[in-house]
């Protein structure tokens, strides 16, 4: 797609506040289409589906360098869930608006009229595809430089509200971003006299048996359910509580 002086005076706008000047403009263009720009309006020109997948792991792996360079005491389990927290669509929303990305976008007449520049799910996308090209145009320290321009806020507000969430709130978090299903908390067993109740709680994904967890309430049971079913998954350690 050759690119106008209109929209090249447009892209090096954009540069100015990515902090980074491409050597491939239309790489940076490809990064900026969405798919409805090119199959709505059958275009013969690329769209940005590629970079994203890039952009994504670039960017989970700058998060993860910089949560175990920063934080020599955090275990795996937590350091995965607050990256989760820290990459997670809102946080990629507010930083693509910061940056106005919603304004560089190139979409379908549709898309644009059913407000296309102010989804989430693009502008978290498109975001993922300007790091995904801007890998591509100069390596990984530029797109590092620029992740953790942005970054560093999200992950310092994730590891504050991870650590002091419950554990039910982390489970459920977990499977959001995962798609993994649905959970059920389901009372197993009441044992004791009524001045010292053991409740027992198993938690179910989809049907099947995960966590169980004991509690003289039924609050106390489900949180250490919920605890186990995280230790299961990989998202916890069993020295966490």
């Amino acid at each position: 797609m050759r690119l106008n002086d209109k929209r090249l005076a447009e892209l090096e706008a954009l540069e100015r506040d990515l902090g980074y000047r491409f050597n491939d403009k239309e790489l940076l263009n490809t990064a900026l289409t969405h798919t409805s720009y090119v199959k709505g309006e059958n275009r013969h020109t690329g769209h940005n589906e590629r970079l994203e997948f890039l952009g994504d792991a670039v960017l989970e792996l700058t998060v993860s360098e910089y949560l175990f360079i920063n934080n020599p005491g955090m275990n795996e389990g937590l350091m995965t869930r607050v990256r989760s927290r820290a990459v997670y669509e809102n946080a990629l929303f507010d930083a693509a608006t910061g940056i106005n990305l919603g304004n560089y976008l190139l979409l379908s007449h549709g898309e644009e009229h059913t407000g296309g520049r102010e989804k989430p799910s693009i502008l978290s996308d498109a975001l993922e595809a300007v790091i995904g090209a801007m890998y591509i145009d100069g390596g990984i320290e530029p797109a590092k430089r620029f992740i953790l321009s942005f970054a560093v806020s999200f992950i310092n507000d994730a590891i504050r509200t991870v650590t002091v969430k419950d554990n039910k709130t982390l489970l459920q978090e977990y499977i959001q971003q995962q798609h993994a299903g649905s959970l059920e908390y389901e009372v197993i067993s009441v044992t004791g006299p009524d001045h010292k109740r053991e409740f027992t709680i198993e938690v179910s994904l989809n049907g099947k048996p995960y966590g169980r967890g004991k509690g003289s309430s039924k609050q106390e049971a489900g949180q250490n359910a919920a605890h186990a079913t995280l230790i299961m998954l990989g998202a916890a350690e069993a020295k966490e509580n």
